[in-house]
């Protein structure tokens, strides 16, 4: 990922904890791919109108001081990295799918402002990955420093290279291992594997550079292997057959699951 990438890494961001968590993931990002970190915070007033002209330039210098502030937060996190901000009128879920279109990436916290106390995981987050049309990372707030490698569910029977090629690609601009997990319920687990690691054989001559292991994993649920395979990830790739509609959008158990209990970032990849 070089200075080829032109556009934007887009972060949503408010002053909740996880979307400065994700702010700063997505800072060492945009430096990994050479681009513009895009600051994106959505504004809504009261019944979708602007309130009184006092309130609404005390609101909005507001916004802007924070969004000055979370672009120092970000040049600190990653320095060099090129930052822009924006304010938007809107609700952050239309924002942010609309904005996905032109992104190389967007990324946002597990949980915003305003969500529901005790959710594992925030609406915003479940529509946004659901929905957008460039890949979507989640980070969670709580998130450790973490050296073990990147970790990408493939099932060889079905379309999900892009969940992959997008895994290797960030592995080569972090300079990570690569653990790609099949997960099976029937049928024989050698076979499995040896079809796992002949389905991925392309792929380690595209990336020689790259440390590649394969698992095939006995496990009912695919989301639960992921976890399982590598505790110390430090990030996890999940593909999906599509984009769900643009409103009330969801993912299916295994990303669900996934962005409601993985402790690393989550890329969701359609």
């Amino acid at each position: 990922m070089t200075g080829t990438t032109t556009r934007p890494v887009v972060a949503g961001v408010d002053a909740s904890p996880t979307a400065l968590a994700a702010m700063r993931w997505a800072a060492a990002e945009s430096v990994r791919r050479d681009t513009t970190l895009r600051l994106l915070h959505a504004c809504v007033f009261e019944d979708g109108r602007p309130r009184a002209h006092d309130d609404s330039e005390l609101l909005l210098e507001h916004v802007h001081r924070f969004l000055h502030r979370a672009a120092e937060v970000a040049r600190e996190q990653a320095p060099g990295v090129r930052v822009e901000t924006q304010v938007r009128l809107g609700l952050a879920v239309d924002l942010l799918l609309a904005e996905s279109a032109d992104a190389a990436l967007v990324v946002l916290g597990s949980h915003g402002l305003g969500g529901l106390r005790g959710a594992l995981i925030g609406s915003v987050a479940l529509r946004v990955a659901a929905g957008a049309s460039c890949p979507v990372v989640v980070v969670p707030e709580h998130r450790p420093t973490r050296t073990g490698p990147i970790v990408v569910g493939l099932d060889p029977s079905s379309s999900s290279e892009q969940g992959l090629r997008f895994a290797l690609e960030e592995a080569t601009a972090m300079r990570a291992r690569v653990l790609v997990v099949h997960a099976w319920h029937t049928g024989d687990g050698l076979a499995e594997q040896r079809e796992l690691e002949a389905h991925l054989a392309d792929w380690a001559r595209k990336y020689p550079a790259l440390e590649i292991t394969a698992q095939a994993l006995r496990a009912r649920s695919p989301a639960r292997a992921l976890l399982a395979a590598a505790p110390e990830a430090r990030l996890i790739v999940v593909g999906t057959r599509g984009r769900g509609p643009v409103a009330g959008g969801v993912l299916g158990s295994t990303g669900n699951t996934l962005l409601a209990h993985a402790p690393c970032p989550v890329a969701v990849v359609h």
